[in-house]
């Protein structure tokens, strides 16, 4: 095979590597169940429902998931309950299985029947297994499907509306999953006991020192309009008390205040909104505010004093978010002074001229670990041994994947001599990286 006979083979497959960089890097497609249901008008309520409840951004956050739509006949049968909106939620939470079932799943059900873990339960506010789906492979080719508190089968499964398999799956049921611990009338806003649901999740001591306060009360104001507040595990406001009692009331009172902002914000929405926010502390002459960033599933709150992390979702009940966190949010108009740590103190100034032609005493052996560490050059010798190591790996590179081609019955050496010339740069680069990055 010539020069230009090897040229041309590698330009036809070079559109082949294209392609498979393409599907290295992309990352998986991302559902969005609103869009699929926008595709089906008869599922219209259920899905503006899903929507009004924020359910939906939950279910697009959450992958191996399987929702079980109704139509707006079946809804219309749930809204004639006149449940509240946070009934409602609890219903549809129901219906969102934290599993994959596609169609073929639902008829080859291990044992004929299953019992899959729903939203409903992943919020905590469902008693014993009342937050359960059980899903039954029936005769005759049929799917019963019921909530487990119910104990009966109430809802048959209809149809496969979408599979992305193991990542979600959107199927039709035929009726609402009746469930009386789902329906049972959930408290409103004004109902709730900010302090007491804190007490019973891991926040007592922090609940217990907003108790009867001025902050308390901004709190309570501000719950019909949307609240998520910020609360420090015991262990972590156990040992600030001895902080916070040196801070003056109105310290006090801010401190308390920043640990809460006025809106309601879902972990989607948190996850999505990265950037400064304000708090319930924030006025006109003080920000008081801190930054909300996203680092994979992580979430922090950053502020020049500190980072907190997330630790977990206390309630989610719109207009209510309660979030623990590993630390106590320190407001740098607060702390800055207290917590920044004093500058060294400048070497005193020799009086003595140096002598001429001697140079300067090395440092103390101890000053190396009170100084800034700084990164080893990359020497000749070391650059010199990347190089080597990149063409070594270039080349074994190069070598199984030619063994790899002949083995697929594609032809002989000069075949694919042209697209190694194209491969080669790419696997020596990534090595070099690789290596270069593990020096410096």
């Amino acid at each position: 095979m010539d020069h230009h006979s090897r040229a041309a083979a590698a330009a036809g497959l070079l559109p082949v590597l294209v392609a498979l960089l393409l599907l290295l890097a992309s990352p998986a497609d991302a559902h969005n169940v609103t869009h699929i249901l926008a595709q089906f008008p008869e599922f219209s309520t259920f899905n503006h429902y899903l929507t009004i409840t924020h359910l939906a951004a939950e279910i697009n956050r959450r992958e191996t998931i399987t929702v079980c739509a109704v139509d707006n006949a079946a809804m219309n049968d749930l809204l004639a309950k006149h449940l509240s909106i946070y009934a409602i939620k609890n219903v549809l939470s129901l219906h969102v299985l934290l599993d994959y079932f596609g169609a073929k799943k639902l008829h080859q059900i291990t044992d004929g029947t299953a019992l899959a873990a729903t939203m409903y339960q992943a919020t905590g506010s469902a008693p014993g297994t009342a937050g359960f789906v059980n899903i039954t492979d029936m005769k005759g080719g049929k799917v019963g499907l019921g909530a487990e508190d119910s104990g009966k089968l109430d809802s048959t499964y209809v149809k496969s509306l979408k599979e992305i398999p193991y990542n979600i799956s959107v199927i039709q049921i035929s009726k609402i999953l009746s469930s009386p611990d789902a329906e049972a009338p959930a408290p409103g806003p004004a109902e709730m006991n900010l302090t007491t649901i804190m007490s019973t999740h891991g926040c007592k001591v922090f609940a217990d020192t907003l108790s009867g306060t001025e902050a308390e009360k901004t709190y309570e104001s501000n719950l019909d309009g949307g609240l998520t507040v910020f609360c420090p595990g015991d262990e972590a406001f156990k040992n600030f008390l001895p902080k916070y009692k040196n801070l003056t009331a109105a310290g006090k009172n801010s401190l308390l205040l920043y640990h809460a902002f006025p809106l309601y914000e879902s972990m989607s929405m948190l996850r999505s909104n990265n950037g400064p926010m304000n708090t319930l502390a924030t006025d006109g002459k003080s920000k008081y505010d801190f930054t909300v960033q996203n680092d994979g599933e992580d979430v922090t709150l950053q502020n020049k004093v500190v980072t907190v992390k997330i630790t977990g979702t206390i309630i989610d009940q719109e207009p209510l978010t309660i979030y623990s966190i590993d630390k106590v949010l320190l407001p740098s108009e607060l702390f800055k002074a207290d917590l920044a740590p004093a500058p060294a103190p400048a070497p005193p100034k020799s009086t003595k001229k140096k002598a001429k032609g001697k140079h300067a005493s090395p440092p103390a052996p101890g000053a190396a670990a009170d100084s800034p560490r700084i990164r080893p050059r990359v020497t000749w010798r070391t650059k010199r041994r990347i190089r080597r190591t990149t063409a070594a790996a270039g080349s074994v590179a190069e070598h199984g994947f030619c063994r790899w081609l002949q083995g697929c019955g594609w032809g002989s050496r000069c075949f694919f001599e042209g697209l190694l010339s194209l491969s080669s740069p790419l696997l020596s680069s990534f090595f070099f990286f690789f290596f270069f990055w593990d020096f410096e």
